[in-house]
């Protein structure tokens, strides 16, 4: 049986950077960022938006049914930024873990919705809080919502 002759090849890498003026040109770049500009989300004003209050009430009912596994929280999906989303994933997660933990059933919780407080600190943002009172606690849920592309989304929302 013939042995295989075994041959080493030298493999030679470039040694020069090249600049980055020589990589892209600029109008590649500043066609991307117009693309950006154009086909991103889409800032809309106060004026154009419906009235925040029902959204907010429901956004806050909507998480405290999240948080406590009664809900999916792809039926918000569409009113949430996908921040927001892994935040609440995250929150969920770790929820979930408690009550498997204490080995609790997960209970869709009995509550009502309490004092809503908004300001608008800038055109086309919304900023609530809304008192959700629960048979154990009472708690705050704090929501800031934007105008994007004609319509409310929340960027923020916190449950303290």
């Amino acid at each position: 049986m013939p042995s295989a002759a075994v041959q080493q090849v030298e493999i030679k890498f470039p040694t020069e950077v090249i600049p980055v003026e020589h990589r892209l040109p600029s109008r590649v770049i500043s066609a991307r960022v117009a693309a950006e500009d154009f086909f991103g989300h889409q800032p809309t004003s106060t004026s154009s938006l419906p009235d925040p209050q029902p959204l907010i009430e429901n956004l806050a009912r909507c998480v405290i049914e999240i948080l406590a596994g009664a809900r999916d929280i792809d039926q918000v999906a569409r009113w949430i930024t996908d921040d927001v989303q892994r935040h609440l994933l995250r929150r969920v997660v770790l929820s979930a873990r408690a009550r498997a933990a204490k080995g609790q059933k997960t209970v869709r919780p009995a509550f009502t919705i309490g004092t809503v407080r908004t300001c608008e600190p800038a055109d086309g943002v919304v900023e609530a809080v809304v008192i959700v009172r629960g048979r154990a606690r009472v708690r705050a849920v704090a929501i800031r919502l934007e105008g994007l592309d004609r319509r409310w989304r929340a960027s923020a929302i916190n449950v303290l």
